[in-house]
C-alpha cells in the first residue's frame, strides 16, 4: 500500500496517508494511457475537412468540345478530376472521429496515470488547501514553495477561492474529483491533490464496474 508524506501550504510535513493500493499503486499500463489519450484528443477535433467530387463543383454542364475530329481524348466535362480545377477523387469529407472505449479500459488507465505519478513521486498531497481570498498571486506564490512548475491542482469544487484563484494561471490548472482525466494528469508535472479530495477519488475509483445488461 503506497504511503506518502501529507503537506502544509508551507511545504512541511504534517502527517502521512495510506492510499489505496488499487488507485494509486496499479500497475501502470501504457497502452491503456495512450489508447485514453487518443480518445480525448479524438474528441477535440472538428472534422470538418471537406473537399469537393465532381458532382459538386461548379461549371462544366457542357461537353467542351465535340466526340470525334479533333485528335484529342474524348471528354465529357471540365470539371472531371483529371481537369485543373475539378473535383476531387475520394477527398475527405465531415465526420466523426470520436470513440468510446470500455469503462474498465477508462478506469484502468486513469488508476494508471495516478500509479505513475506515485512512482515517479510527482504527487503531492496537501492537508488543504484555503486561501483567505482569491488572490492568483498569492497561489502562484504558494506553488513555488510546494516546488511546482506546472502542476494540476486537484480539490474539491466548492473550493471556490483555488478554483478562481487558479483560472488565470498559464501553467497550472484546477480539477475537481468528478473531472480528472488521464490527458490533464499527464500534461502536466505534478499532481498537487489535498487529502479530503485523494478520498473522494479513491471512493470513486475502488466502485466495481458496472456491466451493461443485455436482455436475452
Amino acid at each position: 500500500m503506497p504511503k506518502l508524506k501529507i503537506k502544509n501550504l508551507e511545504n512541511k510535513e504534517v502527517g502521512e496517508i495510506d492510499l489505496s493500493e488499487a488507485v494509486f499503486g496499479a500497475e501502470v499500463k501504457y497502452h491503456l494511457l495512450h489508447e485514453i489519450v487518443r480518445m480525448q484528443r479524438n474528441r477535440k477535433r472538428s472534422g470538418t475537412a471537406c473537399t469537393k467530387e465532381r458532382n459538386a463543383v461548379a461549371g462544366g454542364g457542357a461537353k467542351p468540345y465535340r466526340q470525334k475530329g479533333t485528335g484529342r481524348a474524348r471528354q465529357g466535362t471540365i470539371r472531371a478530376p483529371n481537369h485543373v480545377g475539378g473535383g476531387t477523387v475520394f477527398g475527405p469529407g465531415p465526420r466523426s472521429y470520436d470513440f468510446s472505449p470500455p469503462k474498465k479500459v477508462r478506469k484502468g488507465a486513469l488508476t494508471s496515470a495516478l500509479s505513475l505519478f506515485v512512482k515517479e513521486e510527482r504527487l503531492v498531497v496537501l492537508e488543504d488547501f484555503e486561501l483567505p481570498e482569491i488572490k492568483t498571486r498569492r497561489l502562484s506564490e504558494i506553488l513555488g514553495t510546494l516546488g511546482t512548475n506546472k502542476a494540476l491542482i486537484v480539490d474539491l469544487d466548492e473550493n471556490y477561492t483555488l478554483r478562481m484563484s487558479a483560472g488565470n494561471l498559464a501553467d497550472h490548472r484546477f480539477l475537481p474529483p468528478a473531472g480528472l482525466n488521464v490527458y490533464d494528469i499527464l500534461k502536466h508535472d505534478q499532481l498537487v491533490i489535498t487529502r479530503r479530495a485523494v478520498m473522494d477519488v479513491q471512493a470513486r475509483l475502488e466502485r466495481p464496474v458496472r456491466s451493461r445488461r443485455v436482455d436475452s
